[in-house]
């Protein structure tokens, strides 16, 4: 991965550079696996990461496991919980208790979505905030809207590092230990306004100083207000829905979406051909995003173990 030469303006790029999730990942995996190391000599102990799924839903099943194989390969340990479809929100409940009680659990992961007539938030409401290594719980979500220290949620920090990277120094390589970039006076377009994407990273897109409007299904002219962005995150579930047309010159585009096309292929919200032909950056689907998602997961839980062993990050 190489970015332009100095001196030439994002503006005027053709074919825009492709930021890799899977190449980013890895470098952060790397990192972290050197950090449990020297956790494990430090305190004797590692940290654990409780997985729980409900049902057998195979898209959940093939998560899970990548999920499991990345903290087996960092040096975590996994502690996994399986139950039927037909489980009650009590049984559930209480499988999320004893991962709550169970000192080797610093991260608690409950595999959405859950089957009916179950409700996520419900469930995710008892998992201890502490222990909450996808950040959704009310109360992280709380810290994050007013700008405290606490758990955030793994995706929006997925997009944020590969937006780190897109804004580096054009001769970086990238890796995990790129600085987090000052979005002073840029212009940030979120589509979407999930609780898992939209809304947090719009608020983590602020927290760096970007200008950002959020839009959605009921917007007007969405097409114009992408069209003015630096750096546009698409996250809004419909396959290919963001063209060339709706993108600046030399816009980073952050593509968050996976949509499944009849013939089988996966797409994100971003039509990505085109677009990489506009674009100054760009990530694919798949191998954009995703792989973000599972090692800021994992990430969160080796914080929270240091921070339950009073360890500086």
């Amino acid at each position: 991965m190489s970015f332009p030469p100095k001196g030439k303006s994002q503006i005027t790029v053709m074919n825009a550079i492709t930021i890799s999730g899977t190449e980013v990942g890895k470098l952060i995996e790397l990192h972290l696996k050197k950090e449990v190391e020297n956790l494990k000599q430090r305190t004797g102990k590692c940290p654990g990461l409780g997985v729980l799924l409900v049902g057998d839903n195979p898209a959940s099943k093939y998560y899970i496991a990548t999920k499991e194989k990345v903290a087996e390969r960092v040096g975590i340990k996994s502690f996994e919980k399986l139950l039927p479809a037909s489980s009650t929100e009590a049984e559930v409940a209480q499988a999320i208790t004893e991962f709550n009680n169970d000192d080797r659990i610093d991260g608690i992961l409950l595999q959405l979505p859950v089957p009916e007539p179950l409700i996520a938030d419900n469930l995710l409401n008892l998992i201890i905030p502490t222990k909450d290594s996808d950040g959704l719980h009310p109360i992280n979500q709380g810290l994050l809207a007013t700008g405290r220290k606490g758990i955030r949620p793994c995706t929006p920090l997925g997009v944020m590092k590969l937006i780190d990277v897109a804004m580096a120094s054009r001769k970086a390589e990238a890796s995990s230990d790129v600085p987090p970039s000052d979005l002073s006076g840029k212009k940030a377009v979120v589509i979407g306004r999930s609780i898992l994407v939209g809304k947090p990273v719009s608020l983590l897109l602020l927290e760096r100083n970007a200008t950002v409007t959020m839009v959605h299904s009921k917007t007007k002219n969405i097409e114009a207000e992408v069209a003015s962005a630096d750096i546009v995150v698409a996250a809004v579930g419909k396959p290919e829905i963001v063209k060339a047309s709706w993108i600046k010159p030399g816009a980073i585009v952050i593509d968050v979406g996976i949509n499944r096309l009849p013939d089988g292929r996966l797409v994100g919200d971003v039509a990505f051909d085109d677009v990489s032909k506009k674009a100054g950056a760009i990530t694919p689907v798949p191998g954009g995003v995703g792989p973000m998602t599972v090692i800021m997961l994992i990430k969160n839980t080796v914080d929270n173990f240091k921070r339950k062993h009073g360890i500086e990050s």
